[in-house]
This record gives structure tokens, sequence and C-alpha cells, in this order.
């Protein structure tokens, strides 16, 4: 089975989903990692050249402790939006690659590239199975399926307007955060980002707390303690599946949120 995660910038997917991707390659499956920008706004003294090179080789330096595979979709930050070309650019992408299962962004989250990234998965989900639906690389085959498509919780687990997201089920990574973390500390050149621009210097701290959260709420509903998780939302819109295929195979390390 081929899983496929799509972020919108470098680092996006280390941070949503890095350690299910983990668990997933333990038991065999190949991983893919896309982002859909270059990161070339994710600096203040380095150019957009310059920075663009270091994301990339930082991202593909990630991949490599998974044993996956970076894909980069060629567009620029803050400039994703759902028209026509960036449809056709994601779904190439995920016809490339042709996976079961799909993960990405909430819909809703603290910003534009992160919920247009999420809508153009989607829609390329769908579109992706179209057989007179073209794409600039002719020579890539439509998709016999739709994929299991699932969204990661947005940034501090929390919607525009500072409420809580509530996921439908967590994923115990407690055995594999360790790798999570090594992967985001590959993307070195962004501690010194968000420290001027968020005004954050935690980068890895924040990650985390984050998932160590994820994981005391999972703790509770499993009634075992479950130091970190990550957690996710699946999308069940007609002629999406339906049925959890991650918990299929994951399935002494889920945990299903009740109140969901």
């Amino acid at each position: 089975m081929r899983v496929l995660a799509i972020g919108a910038h470098p680092d996006d997917v280390e941070i949503m989903c890095s350690g299910t991707l983990s668990a997933l390659h333990q038991l065999g499956h190949e991983v893919h990692v896309a982002s859909l920008t270059s990161g070339d706004c994710g600096s203040v003294e380095l150019s957009k050249e310059e920075i663009r090179t270091i994301r990339h080789r930082e991202a593909v330096k990630a991949c490599e402790v998974l044993d996956a595979t970076y894909h980069y979709a060629g567009f620029d930050d803050l400039c994703i939006f759902n028209d026509d070309h960036s449809n056709r650019c994601v779904t190439a992408l995920v016809r490339k690659v042709d996976p079961s299962i799909i993960v990405t962004h909430s819909p809703n989250d603290y910003m534009s590239d992160h919920e247009m990234t999420s809508l153009l998965v989607r829609n390329a989900s769908f579109y992706a199975p179209i057989r007179n639906y073209e794409t600039k690389n002719s020579s890539i085959g439509p998709t016999l399926n739709i994929p299991y498509l699932y969204y990661a919780p947005p940034i501090e687990g929390i919607d525009i307007f500072g409420k809580r997201v509530t996921p439908e089920f967590y994923v115990d990574i407690s055995g594999l955060i360790g790798r999570k973390l090594e992967m985001l500390a590959c993307h070195e050149s962004q501690r010194d980002w968000l420290r001027a621009h968020h005004h954050m210097d935690e980068y890895i701290e924040s990650v985390r707390r984050f998932n160590n959260s994820l994981g005391q709420r999972a703790s509770t509903i499993a009634g075992r303690e479950i130091t970190y998780a990550e957690a996710f939302r699946q999308h069940r819109g007609h002629s999406y599946p339906g049925d959890n295929l991650i918990a299929t195979y994951l399935r002494a390390s889920v945990v299903i949120e009740p109140s969901y």
C-alpha cells in the first residue's frame, strides 16, 4: 500500500503526521511526502532562491529518516489558490503516486496556504480517477479509486475562532516520538524563521507538547497511558471510502473519540 501525506510547506507533514507515517512504514507500506510549496518565504535574511534550496535539502533529509520519497509540487509560498491550474497540478501528483491513503491539512486552519492545500487535495482525490480530466503530464493515467482521505488537526488543534477542533480518532505514537522529532529537526532553517516571524523559539518543544496533549486525551478514553498521539478526521463525503483504513492497519494503536 502507498501512503501520501501532502502539506503546504516543507515541515508541515512532519508536524502533522510523521509518527503515523512511521507506524505505517514499519508495517511495510510505501510512504510518500509532498509539499505544494518550496518554502521560499521562510526566511527574513535569505533570498527566495537561497531559502528554497535549503528547504528542499532539509525536506529530502527528513524523508531519508523515514525512507520516504519526497515530492515538490511546484507552487510558491502564499500562492496556493483553488483554480484550474492548481487543481490539475495536484491531481497529477495524486495520479503519480496513486496512494491508497492521503493525509493533509484540516479544511479550517490558521492560514490560507493550509486551507487551500486541504481543498486542492480533496478535489484531487475525487478528480484523479476521472479519465477525461486531463493533467499536464498526459502519460500519467487516472487512478482506479478515490483514496482514503484524512485531515490532521489544525495548528494547536483550534480553528480560526480559537475553538477546539475535536478529532475523530487518535494514533498512539509514544514509541515513535523520537523519530518524529528527528525528522522535524532536519528543518533547521525554520527555527530562525519562527523566532523572527512568530516570536517562537520552541519549534520542536511546541510540537512535543501538542502531541503530548493529544496523548493525554487518548489516555483518558483508552484507560491506559499514552504519552504521545497524533489525531485525525476522515473525509466521508459522497463516494469517498467510509471505513477507516488507518484504524484497520494500526488497530492496536488507535483510540476512537467517543464524542465525535
